[in-house]
């Protein structure tokens, strides 16, 4: 099993940027696909970005693409969520999630989340 712990949330202005990383412990993390989520006041928890066990997929909301890159680095067991041209609308907390495959992370099936980190963008 593992246990995600996010960090790099904070306050940043409408276009810049962020890099949010996800630290897991664990000695299986290589086995397990990654993704973000994020859950804002008053919303439902929404697919962000997902990666498999060896980055040869990935997948992104529409909402996101072209501004945020999900990477992951095994030997470290992180996985990192770049994030660029951050508009109010991402304002949210950020969460981690582990799950056995891609398609389960992305459903938001998960296994293991974390507790999130806070991300807010002011305009």
């Amino acid at each position: 099993q593992v246990q995600p712990v996010e960090s790099g949330g904070g306050l940043v202005q409408a276009g810049g940027s962020l890099r949010l990383s996800c630290a897991a412990s664990g000695r299986s993390f290589s086995a397990y696909a990654m993704g973000w989520f994020r859950q804002a006041p008053g919303t439902e928890r929404e697919f962000v970005a997902g990666i498999n066990w060896n980055s040869a997929s990935t997948d992104y909301a529409d909402s996101v693409k072209g501004r945020f890159t999900i990477s992951r680095d095994n030997a470290k067991n992180a996985v990192y969520l770049q994030m660029n041209s951050l508009k109010p609308e991402d304002t949210a907390v950020y969460f981690c999630n582990a799950g056995r495959g891609l398609p389960t992370v992305v459903a938001g099936r998960a296994d293991y989340w974390g507790q999130g980190t806070q991300v807010t963008v002011s305009s």
